[in-house]
């Protein structure tokens, strides 16, 4: 016998899986990723219900920008004020005027890198299989079903106080899914 993933309960619309997280949350299920929902379309305020705080990703974004500004500071005062200074129609050896172009670009470039990065490490990506791909009716999740997964790595992870929390707030169709 397969081990058990977690137990997944389906919802008849937004708005029961939105109710349906409250509720998880308020019996104890915090967000400590260990419980997910699944829907076909984003369903606003949901990740509030479900107690997820605000992404990391804008301050891994914000290190990438301070660290390519600096470095496009770094390497023009180097190259011009230091390694190989030249004075050219009487412009110092460096200022911070002529070389902005280096530190905006920089700035960019390492902030998109914070960006796609910070965002794969944050997802934990890249991750080719997840286990709710398991259940038959997962499918139905891109096209017009909304499912709630409690993992069975959650503390409060009971299989039987589980399906009764599951059913409580509105779940039908409940069943395991193993890895």
């Amino acid at each position: 016998m397969s081990e058990v993933y977690g137990i997944m309960a389906e919802f008849k619309s937004p708005h029961d899986i939105y109710e349906a997280a409250g509720q998880l949350r308020a019996a104890g299920y915090d967000c400590s990723k260990k419980w997910d929902a699944y829907t076909p379309f984003p369903v606003h305020g949901i990740e509030k219900q479900m107690g997820i705080g605000r992404s990391h990703v804008p301050w891994i974004v914000l290190a990438g920008g301070i660290t390519g500004f600096t470095t496009g500071v770094l390497i023009t005062w180097y190259m011009n004020g230091f390694d190989y200074p030249l004075v050219v129609g009487g412009k110092p050896y460096w200022s911070m005027i002529y070389p902005f172009p280096v530190f905006y670009e920089l700035t960019i470039l390492f902030s998109a890198f914070g960006a796609f990065f910070g965002q794969f490490l944050t997802n934990g990506l890249p991750r080719p299989h997840h286990e709710v791909f398991n259940s038959e009716q997962f499918e139905r999740a891109s096209d017009n079903a909304f499912f709630i997964l409690i993992e069975s790595a959650h503390p409060l992870f009971d299989e039987q106080r589980t399906r009764e929390q599951l059913a409580r707030a509105g779940g039908f169709n409940i069943h395991l899914v193993n890895k």
